[in-house]
């Protein structure tokens, strides 16, 4: 990429976008551009046309999603394929249409069957089930890559799909009800310290910038103890779903950013799979550490993080998710990028960023 190259980031105030268009800068290049979802709704194929028509990206990196963990993926299942579908369509079709120079397209690890061997790499796709919890999701993104691949085979573009795994970093979503699940963990965590410590202006604040079902740092102190019990949040404890036997790896946004970058600078589609393979496919690209802790390791790691001094409780009756979710970064690390930041550093890196 020219660092004066006109390169939009769809989805540049989320978690993954936001952090691409910080190293972008960092790294030179002048002609970012990006839309919130208020000026641009990426599920209207008019308005996406009519943007791309005004300002004639050279580059895209499509990191706009509708995203949740277990909980809101089991509740809002409609939307997690509905609404990603249709982002893909529009955003996609209009850079084909438009000859925008390379795509990145950012899709997630939960692609993979329910029960691939471990750890996963690109090849086990579309070998089994998917995860029940998350189907509809992952199906999008599947769509998603496979229209990036069959775009590339069909009229040589260059279309490079990145599966992510579980990401976390500054800007993550704390919705107690739709966030996944490290960024809700510290959050459920650091209220019950607050409780714990009775510090109530502490989680006042926390209420006001983030109002749980509308009920914010203003609420009775009833109200507020009601709000949070349903969470699991209480002066005495924190209960969380599942049993916490689950293994989860977790990747820094930052470095995701990074390895995205990396990509679109080094990497063309030709890369991505093995030269005079008969049949073309798999050639997303895992970004991951390849390293893995249990829920409840990671549980009692931010426990001992945020200084928590109340009980840890499991609820067995809730679902755990896929019980394994280990990528195989070792395409990503052939062609040259490895990460760097590891979970510990990651929880205390995150939890600064949250009381900031």
């Amino acid at each position: 990429m020219e660092k004066q190259a006109k390169i939009y980031i769809a989805g540049h105030n989320g978690l993954v976008g936001s952090a691409i268009w910080k190293n972008l800068q960092a790294k030179g290049y002048t002609n970012l551009i990006g839309r919130s979802h208020r000026e641009l709704d990426l599920l209207d194929g008019v308005a996406v046309r009519q943007f791309f028509d005004e300002e004639q990206p050279e580059y895209v990196f499509l990191a706009a999603a509708f995203v949740g963990g277990i909980m809101a993926n089991s509740i809002y299942r409609a939307d997690f394929i509905y609404k990603n579908l249709q982002i893909q369509q529009n955003v996609i079709g209009e850079s084909f249409k438009h000859n925008v120079k390379k795509l990145l397209f950012l899709g997630s690890t939960c692609i993979y069957p329910r029960d691939a061997e471990q750890p996963m790499n690109e090849e086990v796709l579309l070998t089994s089930a998917l995860e029940y919890t998350n189907e509809p999701y992952a199906i999008a993104k599947i769509a998603g890559l496979k229209m990036c691949e069959s775009f590339n085979l069909q009229y040589g573009t260059n279309y490079i799909a990145v599966m992510p795994t579980n990401l976390y970093g500054p800007n993550d979503n704390f919705d107690l009800e739709r966030s996944h699940v490290l960024p809700a963990m510290i959050r459920k965590v650091h209220l019950a310290h607050c409780l714990k410590e009775n510090n109530w202006e502490a989680l006042r604040a926390d209420m006001n910038r983030r109002p749980v079902e509308g009920v914010d740092g203003n609420a009775s102190d009833e109200a507020i103890l009601a709000t949070l019990k349903k969470y699991g949040i209480s002066a005495t404890g924190v209960t969380l779903w599942g049993t916490g036997t689950p293994l989860r790896e977790f990747l820094w946004s930052e470095e995701m950013a990074d390895a995205s970058v990396f990509v679109m600078e080094h990497v063309d589609f030709k890369d991505t799979y093995r030269p005079g393979a008969k049949d073309i496919r798999n050639c997303h690209i895992n970004i991951g550490t390849g390293k893995e802790i249990s829920i409840q390791a990671l549980a009692n790691l931010i426990i001992r993080t945020v200084g928590y001094q109340g009980t840890l409780t499991f609820d067995s009756t809730k679902p755990d998710g896929t019980m394994r979710k280990l990528t195989d970064p070792s395409k990503l690390h052939s062609l040259g990028w490895h990460h760097q930041i590891e979970i510990e550093e990651g929880v205390q890196r995150m939890y600064d960023w949250y009381l900031s």
